[in-house]
């Protein structure tokens, strides 16, 4: 018998371990632990490894107007986010998603001397590069008052003293005497109605309809109960909270296209500030399998800064 071909001392383990000493199921063998050794990382325990893997796939798909507002966002280092490098450029998957928000309004609205209103910023990344890429008049934030000591502090180092001056703080509890009044080109929310009251997101819809020329969102299309995705790792009243929250409460297939486009309707409409609004744009929000995005424009006023 050859001994010229033997298997390495990994793979002598593995087969002893995980296939010759394992009960092997052939009906769901592709979603357990032999399979994770022999062609698919586990991802219980390679999130990373895939989040990685996601974002370097994302950059492959970038324009080179992407990369140059990118670019133009200085900074995006700080805080040590998880990054891959693309052709010399290291880049997380928050700022992937910043510049393809940003394409999709630059395509569709001119926010040169616009007056910007984003209500449940994070840390802040929106309004990171948008300030970066647009010479924009001046940025409201509306938010928590824990978040909105993150995004002042981090907003301060990321950006320099000119731009950072164009922002406003306001708390939820002050957003009508604040923003109530002021006359807004564009509002955004970006996945946060999907986590608010319904009742809470009306009285946004209602102050973003009384006041704003534009409005763009991004959130999910609904709700997913598939515990196999985080193992409903938060607990049982975690997961009563999330079903409770937003607009878009039907529970659907996250990882079917066309369950995710059926339900992209009622998006659009649930969203609609008004009656005097109309659907611009909309479409898919890459990469998550289930979140859309879409764009109005509020006949009714004609923006400053914002094409007609």
């Amino acid at each position: 018998m050859s001994t010229g071909y033997q298997p390495s001392r990994q793979w002598d383990r593995i087969s002893r371990e995980w296939l010759e000493e394992a009960e092997i199921d052939l009906a769901t063998f592709k979603s357990g632990r032999p399979n994770h050794k022999i062609s698919l990382w586990n991802p219980e325990t390679n999130g990373v490894r895939f989040l990685k893997t996601l974002a370097y796939n994302l950059c492959t798909t970038l324009t080179p107007r992407d990369w140059e507002r990118l670019g133009a966002t200085r900074n995006r280092d700080y805080g040590d986010p998880i990054q891959v490098r693309y052709e010399g450029r290291h880049v997380c998957m928050d700022y992937l998603q910043a510049t393809l928000e940003a394409g999709f309004l630059e395509d569709r609205v001119d926010l040169r001397g616009g007056r910007v209103m984003e209500i449940g910023a994070g840390y802040g990344r929106t309004c990171h590069m948008l300030l970066s890429n647009y010479d924009i008049a001046s940025y409201h934030i509306v938010d928590l008052r824990s978040t909105l000591r993150l995004s002042r502090e981090y907003l301060r180092t990321v950006l320099d003293r000119e731009r950072y001056d164009k922002i406003t703080f306001v708390e939820i509890g002050d957003v009508d005497a604040v923003a109530g009044p002021l006359r807004i080109d564009l509002c955004l929310n970006i996945d946060s109605f999907a986590e608010m009251n319904p009742e809470t997101v009306r009285g946004y819809l209602s102050l973003i309809d009384r006041g704003s020329a534009w409005f763009y969102v991004k959130n999910p299309v609904g709700k997913y109960l598939d515990s196999s995705l985080d193992g409903h790792a938060e607990g049982a009243e975690a997961v009563r909270h999330a079903m409770e929250t937003g607009l878009m409460q039907q529970v659907l297939d996250v990882h079917d296209s066309e369950a995710v486009r059926a339900a992209a309707p009622a998006f659009v409409a649930a969203y609609r500030p008004g009656a005097g609004w109309r659907d611009v744009a909309n479409a898919w929000a890459p990469p998550w399998s289930f979140y859309w995005q879409a764009l109005y424009r509020n006949d009714g006023l004609t923006p400053r800064g914002g094409r007609p």
